[in-house]
């Protein structure tokens, strides 16, 4: 946890709400947005027992397993449940944009990337890795010989297993917990473990009897604080779990009975009503976390989007582009990577990690703050100008003092980055909480320069150490290339060596 982050607790529980940490959105929100909220059965890694799913609050649709362990009521879920995910598919696949790589190798080449990419929404980090199992389960069923399923489920498997590989790149959309939305937003006065729960979370952000009301709960007639909506919030009685795991008073003395009545109910009508009573129950334990998710929902568009945004979409709408031309290959994900893919993907999820926190911070002033506090930045106010200086070749060169109460750790020779344009600057000398820097780029036209790409006295401006630049991963060898130090040899050809949707963003520029 940073030192603002902590200071920003430290006031919420003070003053009893959630403190903002951002004041802009730094996550895409799609439209319509699949809300999903899965419930599986306990003790089980992937047994489904319930989802309920949608793109509107007011059309929640409600998909339950009666029996989870019997296999052919697990596998006629999923193939539900595939329907409901591969429309979203679908309907990302209307429209495409021709792309023409303007550097590197493949410089003059165009591909298609299409326009949208499906948004998934979770309750938190479990349902994720539910999801994840969910999709190791799935993608290689075969929907011939022996054990057969619908031709949804595997195809349902792959899709998972792309939407959580996906949300592990940092600032990536297409697969979103939300706990983990809000907590990068807005500071809480608990732990980051307790900020695990949805409904207390929100307690915190959004403190009062309307939300008391979304869960359900009654007002206690008086002011509520973030303290006694969390209190709130973690009775399984007021609020349940909001998934994957259901709370154990539940799945003892409310589910395996229902179960039970079910298993025993003959085949027809008496069956269909034990499924239909048990559709309902579990209809009530996802339903308070349903509103809470719409809510938080409404809550995130309140902050207009930042401007980096649409650029990290970018990268989710390349992948999701290539992973559906793959399809047609027929061959799902490999269950472990090798050497190579592994290597890959692991210096494609660090770039993207260097890249979230520097756009983070280009983007919003509070973030920023951090990095000033750190003395990774400093901002100040121009006190004097040398507009038409030059260096030894006759180019202009500005020169610049800039007073600041920040913390300043530059040396002179350092380079540091103008925060509001590409424009690079050396630090030629630092004293007194003044920084003297010259001006080396980011200009145009040496005779008559861009408007505002020279500062002027008495502008405000913040300069950095960091940038937001591409960086190439390094060389790696080809899967069929691999020492034997790390395998040897994948023993099929399966291994993926594509270029990384990131990559290929980058390449377009």
């Amino acid at each position: 946890m940073s030192v603002l982050g902590a200071v920003a607790r430290m006031k919420a529980l003070r003053e009893g709400r959630a403190v903002p940490l951002a004041s802009v959105r730094h996550v895409r929100l799609a439209e319509d947005p699949l809300v999903l909220i899965p419930l599986k059965l306990a003790g089980e890694a992937a047994a489904p027992l319930a989802a309920m799913v949608g793109n509107h609050p007011d059309k929640a649709r409600v998909l339950i397993v009666p029996q989870p362990r019997n296999r052919d009521l697990r596998f006629a879920f999923f193939a539900e449940l595939g329907r409901v995910v591969l429309g979203e598919v679908a309907a990302a696949t209307a429209t495409a944009e021709t792309i023409e790589i303007k550097r590197g190798e493949r410089k003059g080449e165009t591909y298609e990337r299409y326009l949208d990419a499906p948004q998934i929404l979770v309750p938190n980090r479990a349902a994720i890795d539910f999801l994840r199992h969910v999709g190791r389960a799935t993608r290689f069923r075969q929907t011939d010989g022996e054990w057969p399923v619908a031709p949804e489920v595997p195809v349902l498997g792959r899709w998972l297993t792309w939407f959580a590989d996906r949300s592990d790149y940092p600032g990536a959309s297409a697969l979103c917990a939300m706990t983990e939305v809000l907590g990068a937003h807005w500071a809480s006065g608990q732990s980051s473990m307790e900020d695990g729960n949805l409904a207390a979370l929100l307690g915190w952000i959004d403190p009062g009897p309307h939300l008391a009301a979304l869960m359900g709960a009654p007002s206690p007639g008086r002011r509520l604080t973030g303290r006694d909506m969390a209190a709130l919030a973690e009775d399984p009685l007021t609020v349940p779990p909001a998934g994957p795991a259901t709370d154990p008073t539940f799945d003892n003395e409310i589910l395996a009975p229902m179960i039970s009545a079910y298993d025993a109910a003959p085949d027809g009508p008496a069956r269909e009503h034990a499924e239909e009573l048990l559709r309902e129950r579990l209809a009530e334990q996802m339903e308070p976390t349903w509103r809470l998710m719409w809510h938080a929902v409404a809550l995130l568009r309140e902050l207009p989007e930042a401007p980096h945004v649409p650029s990290r979409f970018e990268g989710d709408r390349q992948s999701f582009t290539n992973f559906e031309e793959s399809l047609d290959e027929g061959v799902p994900q490999a269950r472990h990577d090798g050497a190579v893919a592994a290597a890959r993907r692991l210096a494609s999820l660090e770039a993207a990690a260097s890249r979230y926190s520097v756009q983070r911070a280009l983007d919003d002033p509070l973030v920023m703050a951090e990095h000033r506090l750190t003395g990774e930045a400093f901002q100040g106010e121009v006190e004097w100008v040398d507009p038409d200086n030059v260096n030894e070749k006759g180019l202009r060169r500005p020169l610049v003092t800039i007073a600041t109460d920040d913390r300043l750790r530059l040396e002179p020779g350092a380079i540091v980055h103008n925060a509001a344009r590409t424009q690079k600057a050396e630090v030629l000398d630092v004293a007194s909480g003044r920084v003297t820097l010259r001006i080396e780029n980011g200009m145009g036209n040496a005779r008559k320069p861009l408007p505002g790409s020279i500062p002027e006295e008495g502008q405000r401006m913040c300069f950095t150490a960091f940038a937001d630049e591409f960086r190439p991963g390094g060389s790696l060898p080809e899967p069929e290339d691999t020492p034997w130090t790390h395998g040897g040899p994948p023993e099929t050809s399966l291994e993926p060596n594509e270029t990384t949707a990131e990559e290929m963003t980058h390449e377009r520029a």
